[in-house]
Protein backbone atom coordinates (compact mmCIF):
# COMPACT_ATOMS: atom_id res chain seq x y z
CA UNK A 1 0.00 0.00 0.00
CA UNK A 2 2.65 2.27 1.31
CA UNK A 3 4.58 1.58 -2.19
CA UNK A 4 1.51 2.52 -4.75
CA UNK A 5 0.80 5.47 -2.16
CA UNK A 6 4.39 6.90 -3.33
CA UNK A 7 4.27 5.89 -7.02
CA UNK A 8 1.46 7.90 -6.93
CA UNK A 9 2.45 10.70 -5.46
CA UNK A 10 5.33 10.66 -7.67
CA UNK A 11 3.23 10.54 -10.92
CA UNK A 12 1.18 13.22 -9.63
CA UNK A 13 4.34 15.37 -9.24
CA UNK A 14 5.75 14.76 -12.24
CA UNK A 15 2.43 15.31 -14.06
CA UNK A 16 2.51 19.11 -12.21
CA UNK A 17 5.76 19.61 -13.21
CA UNK A 18 5.24 18.92 -16.84
CA UNK A 19 1.95 21.26 -17.19
CA UNK A 20 4.29 23.41 -15.50
CA UNK A 21 6.84 23.28 -17.75
CA UNK A 22 4.55 23.56 -20.48
CA UNK A 23 2.91 26.85 -19.20
CA UNK A 24 6.47 28.43 -18.69
CA UNK A 25 7.18 27.30 -21.97
CA UNK A 26 3.92 29.18 -23.18
CA UNK A 27 3.73 31.89 -21.19
CA UNK A 28 5.96 34.21 -23.23
CA UNK A 29 4.01 33.63 -26.36
CA UNK A 30 0.90 34.39 -24.67
CA UNK A 31 2.03 38.00 -23.55
CA UNK A 32 3.27 38.45 -27.09
CA UNK A 33 0.62 36.96 -29.19
CA UNK A 34 -1.24 40.96 -29.08
CA UNK A 35 1.76 42.38 -30.33
CA UNK A 36 2.52 39.31 -33.18
CA UNK A 37 -1.25 39.76 -33.88
CA UNK A 38 -1.40 43.64 -34.52
CA UNK A 39 2.48 43.47 -36.29
CA UNK A 40 0.31 40.75 -38.95
CA UNK A 41 -2.22 42.97 -39.46
CA UNK A 42 0.04 45.96 -39.90
CA UNK A 43 2.46 44.55 -42.12
CA UNK A 44 1.68 41.08 -43.28
CA UNK A 45 -2.05 42.26 -44.73
CA UNK A 46 -0.22 45.03 -46.48
CA UNK A 47 2.48 42.81 -48.31
CA UNK A 48 0.20 40.14 -49.18
CA UNK A 49 -1.99 42.53 -50.82
CA UNK A 50 0.73 44.17 -52.77
CA UNK A 51 2.00 40.37 -53.64
CA UNK A 52 -1.66 40.06 -55.14
CA UNK A 53 -2.31 43.47 -56.72
CA UNK A 54 1.04 42.66 -58.62
CA UNK A 55 -0.49 40.01 -60.53
CA UNK A 56 -3.40 42.01 -61.59
CA UNK A 57 -3.16 45.34 -64.13
CA UNK A 58 -4.70 47.14 -61.42
CA UNK A 59 -5.28 51.19 -62.12
CA UNK A 60 -6.86 53.25 -59.55
CA UNK A 61 -9.31 55.15 -62.10
CA UNK A 62 -10.23 51.59 -63.60
CA UNK A 63 -11.59 49.42 -60.01
CA UNK A 64 -12.69 46.80 -62.93
CA UNK A 65 -8.51 45.38 -63.30
CA UNK A 66 -7.98 44.71 -59.62
CA UNK A 67 -9.35 41.05 -60.60
CA UNK A 68 -7.21 38.62 -60.80
CA UNK A 69 -6.51 36.49 -64.00
CA UNK A 70 -4.00 33.46 -64.19
CA UNK A 71 -3.49 33.64 -68.07
CA UNK A 72 -2.05 37.33 -67.55
CA UNK A 73 -0.81 37.38 -63.59
CA UNK A 74 3.28 37.58 -65.16
CA UNK A 75 2.45 40.68 -67.37
CA UNK A 76 3.32 43.43 -64.69
CA UNK A 77 6.76 41.45 -64.43
CA UNK A 78 7.59 41.27 -68.21
CA UNK A 79 6.70 44.88 -68.80
CA UNK A 80 9.09 45.50 -66.43
CA UNK A 81 11.83 43.27 -67.77
CA UNK A 82 10.96 45.02 -71.24
CA UNK A 83 10.78 49.07 -69.78
CA UNK A 84 14.27 50.33 -70.57
CA UNK A 85 13.73 52.83 -67.84
CA UNK A 86 13.06 50.24 -65.76
CA UNK A 87 16.99 48.53 -66.39
CA UNK A 88 18.31 52.15 -65.98
CA UNK A 89 16.66 52.92 -62.50
CA UNK A 90 17.51 49.45 -61.09
CA UNK A 91 21.61 49.75 -62.46
CA UNK A 92 21.61 53.32 -60.74
CA UNK A 93 19.86 52.00 -57.58
CA UNK A 94 22.67 49.24 -57.63
CA UNK A 95 25.40 52.03 -58.07
CA UNK A 96 24.05 53.78 -55.70
CA UNK A 97 23.75 51.11 -52.83
CA UNK A 98 27.17 49.73 -53.96
CA UNK A 99 29.34 52.92 -53.23
CA UNK A 100 27.61 54.13 -50.62
CA UNK A 101 27.09 51.97 -48.48
CA UNK A 102 31.08 50.52 -48.88
CA UNK A 103 32.19 54.12 -49.22
CA UNK A 104 30.21 54.61 -45.62
CA UNK A 105 31.89 51.63 -44.34
CA UNK A 106 34.79 52.90 -44.93
CA UNK A 107 34.61 56.16 -43.73
CA UNK A 108 32.66 55.12 -40.06
CA UNK A 109 35.69 52.52 -40.11
CA UNK A 110 37.97 54.87 -39.63
CA UNK A 111 35.82 57.26 -37.41
CA UNK A 112 35.27 54.73 -35.06
CA UNK A 113 39.36 53.90 -34.71
CA UNK A 114 39.54 57.43 -34.10
CA UNK A 115 36.47 57.71 -31.09
CA UNK A 116 38.47 54.57 -29.83
CA UNK A 117 41.81 56.55 -28.75
CA UNK A 118 40.33 59.05 -27.50
CA UNK A 119 41.03 59.72 -23.44
CA UNK A 120 38.72 62.54 -22.53
CA UNK A 121 34.99 63.82 -24.13
CA UNK A 122 34.55 60.41 -25.77
CA UNK A 123 31.04 60.85 -24.41
CA UNK A 124 30.75 64.08 -26.02
CA UNK A 125 31.90 63.28 -29.27
CA UNK A 126 29.52 60.10 -29.54
CA UNK A 127 26.54 62.59 -29.03
CA UNK A 128 27.67 64.90 -31.53
CA UNK A 129 28.32 62.26 -33.40
CA UNK A 130 24.24 60.97 -33.68
CA UNK A 131 23.24 64.48 -34.85
CA UNK A 132 22.87 63.58 -38.43
CA UNK A 133 20.35 61.23 -37.51
CA UNK A 134 18.16 63.23 -35.55
CA UNK A 135 17.08 64.74 -38.88
CA UNK A 136 14.49 63.90 -41.11
CA UNK A 137 15.30 62.35 -44.51
CA UNK A 138 13.52 64.87 -45.75
CA UNK A 139 14.93 67.85 -43.99
CA UNK A 140 18.44 66.56 -44.77
CA UNK A 141 16.99 66.80 -48.65
CA UNK A 142 16.43 70.35 -48.42
CA UNK A 143 19.82 70.92 -46.64
CA UNK A 144 21.03 69.64 -48.93
CA UNK A 145 19.94 71.06 -52.20
CA UNK A 146 20.65 74.27 -50.55
CA UNK A 147 23.94 73.61 -50.42
CA UNK A 148 24.38 72.15 -53.72
CA UNK A 149 22.44 75.13 -55.54
CA UNK A 150 24.26 76.42 -58.19
CA UNK A 151 23.19 80.25 -57.77
CA UNK A 152 23.01 80.49 -54.04
CA UNK A 153 24.53 77.26 -52.72
CA UNK A 154 26.98 77.40 -49.94
CA UNK A 155 29.46 74.79 -51.88
CA UNK A 156 29.60 76.97 -55.04
CA UNK A 157 30.23 80.69 -52.95
CA UNK A 158 32.74 78.44 -50.95
CA UNK A 159 34.69 77.37 -53.58
CA UNK A 160 34.06 80.48 -55.62
CA UNK A 161 35.26 82.33 -52.20
CA UNK A 162 38.44 80.01 -52.66
CA UNK A 163 38.93 81.40 -56.34
CA UNK A 164 38.69 77.35 -57.49
CA UNK A 165 35.90 78.16 -59.68
CA UNK A 166 34.62 81.01 -62.10
CA UNK A 167 31.62 80.06 -62.68
CA UNK A 168 29.05 78.15 -61.22
CA UNK A 169 28.56 74.32 -61.25
CA UNK A 170 25.02 72.56 -61.64
CA UNK A 171 25.45 70.05 -58.93
CA UNK A 172 22.10 68.46 -59.08
CA UNK A 173 21.93 68.70 -62.58
CA UNK A 174 24.80 67.10 -64.64
CA UNK A 175 24.72 63.40 -64.87
CA UNK A 176 27.55 62.31 -62.38
CA UNK A 177 27.30 65.01 -59.94
CA UNK A 178 23.97 64.97 -59.35
CA UNK A 179 24.16 60.75 -58.06
CA UNK A 180 27.72 61.93 -56.02
CA UNK A 181 25.63 64.64 -54.27
CA UNK A 182 22.37 62.35 -53.11
CA UNK A 183 25.22 60.22 -52.04
CA UNK A 184 27.03 62.29 -49.75
CA UNK A 185 23.78 63.20 -48.07
CA UNK A 186 23.04 59.85 -47.65
CA UNK A 187 26.33 58.85 -45.91
CA UNK A 188 26.35 62.58 -43.79
CA UNK A 189 22.74 60.97 -42.53
CA UNK A 190 22.89 57.15 -42.27
CA UNK A 191 27.41 57.12 -41.18
CA UNK A 192 26.64 57.27 -37.14
CA UNK A 193 24.80 54.67 -37.03
CA UNK A 194 27.59 52.35 -38.99
CA UNK A 195 30.17 54.35 -36.76
CA UNK A 196 28.74 53.28 -33.45
CA UNK A 197 28.08 49.90 -34.08
CA UNK A 198 31.79 49.56 -35.30
CA UNK A 199 33.04 51.98 -32.45
CA UNK A 200 31.21 48.85 -29.29
CA UNK A 201 32.69 46.20 -31.62
CA UNK A 202 36.38 48.05 -31.18
CA UNK A 203 35.77 48.48 -27.73
CA UNK A 204 34.82 45.03 -26.96
CA UNK A 205 38.09 43.71 -28.03
CA UNK A 206 40.10 42.68 -25.34
CA UNK A 207 43.07 45.17 -24.76
CA UNK A 208 45.59 41.83 -23.88
CA UNK A 209 45.75 41.11 -27.55
CA UNK A 210 46.65 44.41 -28.34
CA UNK A 211 49.48 43.98 -25.14
CA UNK A 212 50.74 40.83 -26.92
CA UNK A 213 51.43 42.16 -30.24
CA UNK A 214 53.24 45.17 -28.76
CA UNK A 215 55.66 42.72 -26.99
CA UNK A 216 56.01 40.95 -30.33
CA UNK A 217 56.83 44.72 -31.61
CA UNK A 218 53.67 44.75 -34.16
CA UNK A 219 53.05 48.35 -35.72
CA UNK A 220 49.61 50.20 -35.68
CA UNK A 221 48.52 49.20 -38.89
CA UNK A 222 49.48 45.75 -38.15
CA UNK A 223 47.50 45.44 -34.90
CA UNK A 224 44.83 47.07 -37.09
CA UNK A 225 45.51 44.46 -40.46
CA UNK A 226 45.53 41.01 -38.24
CA UNK A 227 43.56 41.98 -35.13
CA UNK A 228 41.16 44.49 -35.57
CA UNK A 229 39.73 44.12 -38.49
CA UNK A 230 39.22 40.45 -38.29
CA UNK A 231 37.78 40.50 -35.20
CA UNK A 232 35.32 43.42 -36.20
CA UNK A 233 33.66 40.63 -38.74
CA UNK A 234 30.89 40.27 -37.10
CA UNK A 235 30.02 43.78 -36.21
CA UNK A 236 31.17 45.01 -40.07
CA UNK A 237 28.35 42.74 -41.64
CA UNK A 238 25.93 43.56 -39.25
CA UNK A 239 26.47 47.19 -40.02
CA UNK A 240 26.08 46.50 -44.10
CA UNK A 241 23.29 44.66 -43.37
CA UNK A 242 21.20 47.01 -41.54
CA UNK A 243 22.32 49.97 -44.07
CA UNK A 244 21.70 47.88 -47.45
CA UNK A 245 18.17 47.24 -45.44
CA UNK A 246 17.37 51.21 -44.81
CA UNK A 247 19.22 52.20 -47.37
CA UNK A 248 15.42 53.06 -49.33
CA UNK A 249 15.02 55.67 -47.06
CA UNK A 250 17.25 57.90 -49.11
CA UNK A 251 13.80 57.85 -51.23
CA UNK A 252 13.24 61.23 -49.52
CA UNK A 253 16.29 62.63 -49.92
CA UNK A 254 16.09 61.69 -53.77
CA UNK A 255 12.84 63.13 -54.09
CA UNK A 256 13.05 66.78 -52.20
CA UNK A 257 17.11 67.24 -54.41
CA UNK A 258 16.63 66.12 -57.60
CA UNK A 259 12.90 64.01 -57.98
CA UNK A 260 15.28 61.93 -60.37
CA UNK A 261 15.98 63.91 -62.93
CA UNK A 262 16.60 65.99 -64.66
CA UNK A 263 15.83 63.46 -67.54
CA UNK A 264 15.61 60.50 -65.40
CA UNK A 265 19.30 60.99 -64.21
CA UNK A 266 18.65 60.40 -60.81
CA UNK A 267 16.27 58.14 -61.18
CA UNK A 268 16.10 54.99 -59.07
CA UNK A 269 14.21 52.19 -58.27
CA UNK A 270 12.11 53.77 -55.07
CA UNK A 271 11.44 57.11 -57.16
CA UNK A 272 10.30 55.14 -60.39
CA UNK A 273 7.66 53.26 -58.36
CA UNK A 274 6.37 56.68 -56.88
CA UNK A 275 5.77 57.55 -60.22
CA UNK A 276 3.91 54.70 -61.63
CA UNK A 277 2.20 53.78 -58.71
CA UNK A 278 1.19 56.91 -57.49
CA UNK A 279 1.53 59.93 -60.64
CA UNK A 280 0.37 57.73 -63.14
CA UNK A 281 -1.84 55.39 -60.66
CA UNK A 282 -0.68 51.88 -61.89
CA UNK A 283 -0.73 49.98 -58.53
CA UNK A 284 -0.16 46.75 -60.24
CA UNK A 285 2.54 47.99 -61.77
CA UNK A 286 4.53 49.97 -58.81
CA UNK A 287 3.76 46.67 -56.81
CA UNK A 288 5.34 44.87 -59.09
CA UNK A 289 8.10 47.24 -59.14
CA UNK A 290 7.91 46.99 -54.93
CA UNK A 291 8.81 43.42 -54.83
CA UNK A 292 11.52 43.43 -56.96
CA UNK A 293 12.83 46.05 -54.60
CA UNK A 294 11.95 43.25 -52.00
CA UNK A 295 13.67 40.70 -53.30
CA UNK A 296 16.71 42.61 -54.06
CA UNK A 297 17.10 43.55 -50.57
CA UNK A 298 16.21 40.10 -49.08
CA UNK A 299 19.17 38.79 -51.67
CA UNK A 300 21.68 41.40 -50.18
CA UNK A 301 20.56 40.44 -46.35
CA UNK A 302 20.71 36.95 -46.89
CA UNK A 303 24.17 37.67 -48.47
CA UNK A 304 25.14 39.44 -45.47
CA UNK A 305 23.88 37.17 -42.91
CA UNK A 306 25.60 34.37 -43.92
CA UNK A 307 28.69 36.16 -44.03
CA UNK A 308 28.15 37.11 -40.40
CA UNK A 309 27.56 33.69 -39.71
CA UNK A 310 30.60 32.52 -41.26
CA UNK A 311 33.01 35.05 -39.38
CA UNK A 312 31.18 33.95 -35.79
CA UNK A 313 31.93 30.42 -36.52
CA UNK A 314 36.05 31.42 -37.45
CA UNK A 315 36.28 33.03 -34.54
Amino acid sequence: MAENAVSGSESVNRSTLQRGRIGTRWFPLFMILPSLVLILIVTGFPLLYSLYVSFTPYELLKPNTLAFNPATMFNNYIKLLQDPLFWRSFIQTLIFLTVTVNLEFILALGLSQLLARVTRGQSLMRTMLMIPMMFAPILVGFQFRWFFNADLGLVNNALRSLGLINSPIAWLIDPPLGMMSIMIASIWMNIPVTTIILLAGTLSLSPELYEAAEVDGASGWQKFRRITFPLLAPFSYIALTIRSLDIARAYDIVRIMTDGGPAHRTELIWTYTTRLAIEDMKFGLGSAMSWVTVIVSLVFTVYFFRQLVKSRIVQ
